[in-house]
């Protein structure tokens, strides 16, 4: 592992294949949808992610506070910015490919890009309060 004394590791000392720095992670999964087919809604995408969950922690990642912004387009297509806890995630590699596949899977979605962003970096303060109470940060 190479260290930087300004950055310290980096996501590409701990995945293989990782894009440069500076290039966000990206996961993709599903194709356009057909003309005339109904787009799922916010509330639909927001179900599905809260499927998922990092194997380490008992909450899902979206009440955990890792999913910054969810954008759906009129032909379904998703593009969802997302983070880690901290970079050194055992899962830092596979947590956006299960939110691609999470969404991917839902009816109505079209082709799903997933980002890993480092910022703003994450908090706790960004964890709903069910999360916080599960995990007992209260």
């Amino acid at each position: 592992m190479v260290m930087n004394e300004f950055r310290g590791p980096s996501l590409a000392d701990f995945m293989p294949n990782a894009p440069e720095p500076g290039e966000p992670v990206v996961a993709r999964r599903g194709s356009p949808l057909d003309p005339g087919v109904k787009v799922a809604d916010r509330s639909e995408v927001i179900q599905a992610l809260r499927t998922v969950h990092d194997p380490e922690i008992p909450v899902n990642i979206y009440d955990l506070g890792l999913i910054y912004d969810i954008e759906i387009k009129t032909n379904g297509s998703v593009n969802i910015n997302m983070t880690l806890t901290a970079p050194a995630c055992p899962v830092a590699g596979e947590l956006p490919i299960w939110v691609a596949q999470a969404v991917g899977d839902l009816k109505g979605c079209g082709e799903v890009e997933v980002y890993l962003v480092w910022e703003p970096k994450w908090t706790m303060d960004l964890m709903t309060d069910e999360a916080k109470l599960v995990l007992d940060m209260f």
